[in-house]
């Protein structure tokens, strides 16, 4: 169990996408948010309260959430100093990071000593199956996008608020370290092994009422060289009843691929 509240760490985040986890924990859990911490250099804000790491843990912070997704999932070197510094002052740090905090030595060790926890969500801790395909009874919602960090798990939690306060039977369904946060349940998707990506997904949204909506979060883009296989395996484990587009019509190119241009609306529908 991740100790809350949360102080969201920003680093030196390069932009205010690159801050989505921590954007994300702060507009859909406010309530488990102290502050937020940055870097010098960092580009970010999320709109929580700048704090120390000694002013936050005095206002209740407990674990010290790094709120970055950058491209590969790394641990900066320039971050390791200000993460150490918070396990000894007491806080455990949680990340979604593909580089987990587990493998760091110094805060491996400084966690150790202090009694202090490393959670690292994308780490998948279930032995899912391999897809069989079958269709589930129950009707189930895909969020996909035109490109990465483009709003299809806002969607998805949009979509599942917006049908519980109808009375309406639904559930949200997270896929990566954000949504996990955010909800404590879910399956990092991307850090699955191929081979039972889909079946992970067939796993997370089993047979239901007919009429309630799994909400499942999208990942990636078909479209997006570095990540479409993420997306295919939720098209095939999900075999959804509807999807969802997410779009962002002032970007140029794909996130992190400047030679990759967006495909237009008219080119999807057809």
């Amino acid at each position: 169990m991740i100790r809350t509240p949360y102080l969201l760490f920003l680093g030196d985040a390069h932009d205010q996408l690159a801050a989505k986890v921590a954007q994300g924990i702060q507009d859909w859990r406010p309530e488990n948010v102290v502050g937020q911490f940055r870097m010098d250099g960092c580009k970010a804000d999320v709109g929580a309260v700048d704090l120390s790491l000694e002013d936050a843990w005095d206002k209740g912070a407990r674990t010290l959430v790094i709120g970055v997704a950058n491209r590969g999932g790394v641990i900066s070197e320039a971050w390791i100093a200000v993460l150490q510094r918070a396990l000894e002052i007491g806080y455990d740090l949680a990340s979604g990071l593909h580089n987990l905090l587990r493998d760091e030595p110094i805060l491996n060790a400084v966690a150790a000593r202090e009694g202090r926890d490393l959670h690292d969500v994308r780490v998948p801790n279930v032995n899912y199956p391999i897809a069989n395909g079958q269709k589930r009874s129950g009707k189930r919602c895909l969020a996909v996008g035109t490109d990465c960090s483009v709003g299809k798990m806002y969607t998805g939690l949009a979509m599942d608020r917006a049908m519980r306060s109808r009375g309406l039977k639904s559930t949200f369904r997270p896929t990566g370290q954000t949504g996990i946060l955010i909800t404590g349940t879910g399956i990092p998707l991307d850090a699955v092994v191929a081979d039972f990506m889909a079946g992970a997904v067939e796993w997370l949204t089993p047979d239901n009422d007919e009429d309630h909506w799994d909400h499942i979060e999208g990942q990636g883009s078909l479209w997006h060289v570095s990540f479409s296989g993420v997306t295919m395996a939720l098209i095939h484990g999900g075999r959804p009843d509807a999807l969802i587009l997410a779009h962002e019509p002032t970007r140029t190119h794909m996130r992190g691929l400047p030679d990759y241009g967006l495909p237009s609306l008219e080119a999807l529908r057809d």
